[in-house]
């Protein structure tokens, strides 16, 4: 049986000790500790778990949900930091360790910083790195045009914003495409607007044509029904209103709005839209 270390696995309760439950792994078994063992658990049970090493490097089970798996790029706290390395708050009673070759400028003690979960291929155990660059590639893609992905904003750049798409690849969501605040780290909604011949990616925020344009007809549908039928704008409004009541850009709503009078959903008046 294989075990997906810094992974959620699915195992079958072989046996019953004073301290918890020795779960099968075609071996010797993997410890579920008796504190994170529901009541009712017994031999024979199958139980969702997460797997990690403890202090001792031996593999232990718990379900407690870590802030992140491996493979997962997320936003840790530093709880304390060592001459050798930092060790991160992931959720679980064990720390995550950051090497200090892994560290960009160095961790402190109550910092927050975005890195990789990752398995050291010298000592196989769960580790972090800040150097997140090395664990992305657009060598081999995974991703096609107008794909909805996971965006995360990963750094800011004179032209836009260096995203992390999917964990895996790296693209470009253009100044001209931001219609919000973003936050490092925080994972968004989106598409892959275009890939270039050089496997460079530009992205997009929301979802790509007739996609988008369906749910935020639907959405000011609903705007419209929770204002008495009325809501004041039109294409003389502000990119900025816009954007503060209908979360869209202003070129999306006019071509919302425009789809939705075709379809004799609603009338254009001079003071705004109404609802038919």
């Amino acid at each position: 049986m294989k075990i997906s270390l810094g992974q959620y696995n699915t195992l079958t309760v072989s046996r019953k000790v004073d301290f918890g439950f020795y779960l099968d792994d075609s071996g010797e078994g993997i410890l579920l500790p008796k504190r994170f063992a529901p009541e009712n658990l017994k031999i024979g049970d199958n139980i969702k778990v997460f797997v990690y090493h403890d202090s001792d490097n031996r593999l232990i089970a718990t379900t407690q949900h870590p802030k992140g798996v491996v493979g997962d790029i997320v936003f840790l706290k530093c709880v304390s930091a060592t001459g050798s390395g930092a060790f991160l708050d992931w959720g679980l009673m064990k720390d995550l360790f950051v090497a200090k070759s892994q560290q960009i400028v160095g961790m402190r003690t109550g910092g927050t910083y975005l890195v990789k979960i990752y398995i050291d291929e010298q000592s196989n155990r769960i580790a972090a790195s800040e150097k997140i660059d090395r664990f992305l590639s657009n060598e081999h893609l995974t991703v096609v045009e107008k794909e909805l992905v996971q965006l995360m904003p990963y750094r800011k750049t004179d032209i836009g914003y260096s995203m992390i798409i999917n964990q895996q690849h790296l693209g470009l969501l253009h100044d001209n495409e931001v219609f919000k605040d973003l936050t490092i780290g925080k994972m968004y909604e989106g598409y892959i607007k275009n890939i270039l011949p050089d496997q460079k990616i530009d992205v997009a925020l929301g979802k790509p044509g007739f996609q988008k344009v369906a749910d935020e007809q639907e959405h000011i549908l609903q705007l419209l029904q929770q204002h008495k039928g009325f809501l004041p704008f039109h294409d003389k409004s502000s990119p900025e209103d816009i954007y503060r009541i209908f979360g869209m850009s202003k070129k999306t709503f006019k071509m919302v709005v425009g789809t939705l009078y075709k379809e004799k959903k609603i009338n254009l008046t001079n003071e705004g839209i109404e609802l038919i």
